[in-house]
């Protein structure tokens, strides 16, 4: 098969083995949160060193190495650019296993943040490569379907795994699948025509320079991506938290809570991020503002019926509450994605995706976590150990900041919108 005419059989089986390598992605951090409670007796933390592990040590080199890696994946080979990523980041998750104090999971954690950095801006760019315009609202929405399926995963599978053996075996039973998937994924992934569906196919290598000088003289490319940002600081951080707020105030088990999230990001989660894609190709075609309309009418939903779902004092009325913005929270990642594809010409997607996730990851995954960590322990001499409960419930003021700069993204990406 030729990769400049793919069959929309192989077309599905690429999209297919990126989901896979994403969901993995998602699995490796959200195991963290899950197991926090253990590895916080285990390792004596506190929830600031416990937040600082979740977000700050995943997050540096996360976000700041994506946009070397992303213009070596325009300039190369992203297929060999994501396989490599994903053995690395998958061999410093089995490592977190062996960790004995704070310093070295922080060591091990800023590793898998290193290999993770060459994962996802140059799949977005491989997606809009295999598949026209008209589908790519949709076909970033299943490939962002691993965000549910992983944490999901990672939340059921290190429940268990830590229940029934030890929360060092979840990390390295993990890692050590995703390695044995990467040689996998090359063997099948190959590299696509750059541009091959839009009206000019562009082939000419382009500066990181160039590409910054375009996209920060587009005042959408900085609304999208501070809203998502700010989006992203809330609900990594409730990712990160709420299976702690689940045992601390709720009295759940370890195993029980890891069940609990796992159905809620199964069933909520993967229905909002594919409502997301499929409403934005419907009527982007007519009004591209609706790539960021449909964000901030998702953020205003989710901020009330998250906070009476934390306030509640019935696990089941809870599930229910915490349902709906279990997707509306995440529903954005398709629209906005594809809008980000378009601020740019074909040969700078990758490049442009990890500027977008530079800020993105930088302020939500890097402050998220920690930033609720902090707040708890500032309030636990006052609330015990419903802190972290009302440390989330404020966090939720970070979704109002974001629904209001997605709005006033609407006009300018209608202006900045490329083919």
């Amino acid at each position: 098969m030729h990769a400049m005419t793919p069959t929309p059989r192989y077309r599905a089986l690429v999209l297919a083995m990126l989901l896979v390598v994403y969901t993995f992605n998602f699995l490796d951090r959200q195991i963290l949160g899950i197991l926090a409670a253990p590895i916080k007796a285990d390792l004596k933390l506190t929830d600031t060193q416990l937040g600082l592990l979740g977000g700050a040590a995943f997050a540096l080199l996360y976000s700041t190495l994506a946009i070397p890696l992303a213009l070596v994946a325009d300039r190369t080979s992203r297929s060999w650019v994501i396989t490599i990523s994903l053995a690395v980041w998958s061999g410093f998750t089995a490592l977190c296993g062996f960790a004995t104090g704070f310093w070295q999971f922080f060591a091990f954690r800023l590793g898998v943040g290193v290999g993770e950095a060459g994962g996802v801006a140059p799949s977005y760019a491989m997606i809009s490569d295999y598949f026209p315009p008209h589908q790519r609202g949709r076909a970033l929405s299943i490939y962002s379907l691993g965000i549910p399926i992983g944490l999901a995963a990672g939340a059921l599978l290190g429940g268990i795994l830590a229940a029934h053996v030890d929360w060092r075996w979840a990390f390295i039973v993990v890692g050590l699948a995703g390695v044995v998937i990467a040689p996998i994924f090359r063997l099948v992934v190959r590299e696509p025509a750059r541009g091959a569906f839009d009206p000019v196919a562009a082939t000419e290598r382009t500066s990181v320079w160039t590409v910054f000088g375009i996209l920060a003289a587009k005042p959408s490319f900085w609304l999208l991506s501070f809203a998502a940002a700010f989006s992203s600081l809330c609900g990594y951080g409730l990712a990160f938290w709420v299976p702690s707020v689940l045992i601390r105030s709720f009295g759940f088990s370890l195993l029980t809570a890891s069940q609990y999230i796992g159905s809620l990001l199964l069933i909520g989660g993967t229905i909002g991020v594919f409502a997301g894609g499929w409403l934005a190709d419907r009527m982007g075609g007519r009004d591209r503002g609706v790539y960021a309309k449909l964000p901030a009418v998702a953020w205003a939903i989710t901020v009330p019926l998250y906070a009476a779902g934390l306030m509640s004092g019935s696990p089941a009325l809870s599930w229910f509450l915490f349902l709906i913005p279990n997707g509306l929270n995440i529903l954005w990642l398709g629209p906005v994605t594809t809008a980000v594809q378009h601020l740019v010409p074909p040969p700078m997607r990758a490049t442009a995706s990890a500027s977008f996730l530079l800020v993105n990851n930088l302020i939500g995954l890097g402050l998220g976590s920690t930033i609720m960590g902090r707040v708890s322990d500032a309030m636990t001499a006052a609330y015990g150990v419903d802190a972290l409960r009302y440390a989330t419930v404020y966090a939720l003021g970070f979704y109002v900041v974001a629904a209001g700069l997605m709005l006033s993204a609407v006009k300018p990406l209608r202006r900045d919108w490329v083919g």
